[in-house]
């Protein structure tokens, strides 16, 4: 493999951190005018690769090769310089500036004395929009945008840098189906322009809707690259794990029993209304819906984060009243947040910490935690999820993402749930420990816990659930079940056509 040829050549590109070897002397080349993707498990060095491109890494060995010629990438702004963006999953952004002055940010057009000239700025804001074919005011506030709307404007902003390269990092983590196909139309767009696109994602669905060339690393080291119609989907598995996953999905073999959660008419006012559903033992039950619709908003109501105020919601057949999450934590239902860093754990304790933090019946005795009793119990659910992690004092922000979640699993499964409620529990996840994810899922199914889960992957929701509610516009508009469950009734329900 030469470079000449390549819009972006990485020759034998290696990197190391203390303990951690994240690349081995990785070579690929980027075709010019294709979209690209790096795909692999979380810790395959995926990351490392992307931030050497863009200058936030050095390698240790190894040369980059732009358009034919040989360049030192030793900065963002040498990879800006040299029309390479990046636009990453936690969207950078200040809240408080307009479109305009994010789109100029750092550019500013000048005046005498260094003043901004803002008419210009605005002005020339405006043309750039229109040239894009983006309906937005350039005096719009970036915090009133949508994360596709984001998403859009740094394409925008990378383009108007003059970017022939864009990497992409997990860009539709977090938007609806309906606004993945409005990007997928832009970076369409983009390749008929000859713009090249660098593609991260753990939604293999998307690699084979979008890419052209794929990637796979495993372990920091090159697995292969191969044009997207010479992999299918157990080859291409097969390749980041470095074995057959036999089932994505677990065959589920639990028979739903009698009721466990019954919602009755529950409202919140100007948030939502009139919400009723149930339950049963040993069933998944799926929330799906757009970005929005109030998935999240309903299930926060039971777990306490925002209470409901009408409406009534029975457990095991007896009337209770969630008033907060402390009181729906003492009936037992229990709920892991999207948002796992924020609200999941504390990144800077340790896994056993954090496995114990809200289980202190378990663990001590008159206010005062008997190590020894939390180091039992807490590495009995160690061991069951299967963390990969040095032990127990490892400090859980250090772990993968789909480690991070088994820590989350751990401590609400050590509170005995009656209910469990996952909103979003595969986000960024590699396809492996999505795997174990979802075998946990089954395996508590088995002991009879019910779990109602949110996601906005619809392959996951028709590959693991008993039932799904379709949710639109905070109203529940549709019940799908067993073979009913298809992502074109999902879709069509959930875009505002028939009522399931």
């Amino acid at each position: 493999m030469e470079p000449s040829g390549y819009k972006l050549y990485l020759k034998n590109i290696s990197k190391s951190f203390p303990g951690v070897r994240a690349l081995d002397d990785v070579s690929l080349g980027i075709r010019k005018g294709t979209v690209h993707a790096i795909i692999g498990e979380n810790g395959a060095g995926k990351s490392t690769l992307m931030k050497i491109i863009n200058g936030s890494y050095h390698p240790d060995q190894g040369e980059i090769w732009l358009d034919g010629k040989k360049v030192e990438i030793n900065s963002p702004a040498d990879s800006v310089s040299m029309g390479i963006a990046m636009i990453f999953q936690e969207l950078n952004f200040m809240p408080d500036f307009t479109i305009a002055e994010h789109l100029f940010m750092m550019r500013e057009p000048q005046k005498v004395r260094g003043l901004v000239d803002w008419k210009t700025l605005n002005e020339e804001a405006g043309k750039i929009l229109k040239q894009e074919g983006l309906p937005y005011n350039p005096q719009t506030k970036m915090r009133n945008l949508s994360v596709s709307d984001i998403q859009l404007i740094e394409i925008t902003r990378a383009l108007s840098q003059g970017a022939s390269i864009i990497i992409m990092d997990e860009p539709t983590a977090s938007i609806s189906e309906y606004e993945v196909q409005r990007l997928f139309k832009k970076i369409e767009a983009l390749r008929e322009n000859g713009i090249t696109i660098l593609y991260i994602s753990h939604k293999l669905e998307e690699i084979f809707q979008i890419a052209d060339e794929v990637t796979v690393l495993r372990d920091g080291c090159l697995i292969g690259t191969k044009g997207i119609d010479e992999y299918d989907r157990d080859s291409i598995i097969s390749a980041m794990v470095g074995r057959k996953i036999e089932d994505v999905y677990p065959k589920r073999s639990v028979r739903p029993g009698e009721v466990v959660l019954k919602v009755d008419d529950i409202s919140l006012p100007g948030v939502f209304s009139h919400i009723s559903f149930n339950v049963r033992k040993g069933e998944i039950l799926g929330f799906a819906g757009l970005v929005g619709a109030g998935r999240t908003e309903i299930l926060n109501a039971l777990s306490g984060i925002t209470p409901y105020k009408e409406g009534r919601v029975y457990l095991d057949g007896r009337e209770i009243r969630i008033h907060s999450v402390a009181s729906a934590m003492e009936h037992g239902i229990l709920m892991a947040t999207e948002d796992r860093k924020r609200y999941g754990f504390v990144g800077i304790r340790s896994i056993q910490e954090n496995i114990s933090l809200p289980n202190p019946d378990k663990v001590s005795r008159f206010g005062v935690v008997n190590l020894k009793k939390e180091e039992e119990v807490t590495g009995k659910m160690f061991r069951d999820l299967r963390v990969k992690a040095p032990g127990l004092k490892t400090l859980t922000y250090s772990l993968s993402g789909g480690n991070q979640q088994k820590v989350v699993l751990a401590k609400w499964l050590l509170h005995d749930p009656k209910v469990l409620i996952l909103d979003e529990p595969t986000k960024g996840i590699d396809v492996l420990s999505k795997h174990e994810i979802y075998k946990i899922m089954d395996d508590l199914t088995v002991q009879g816990i019910p779990i109602i889960m949110v996601s906005s992957e619809l392959p996951e929701l028709i590959g693991m659930c008993d039932r799904v509610y379709v949710i639109s516009e905070r109203q529940i508009v549709g019940e799908f079940t067993g073979e009913e469950i298809t992502q074109e009734n999902i879709m069509e329900v959930g875009t505002g056509g028939k009522q399931g």
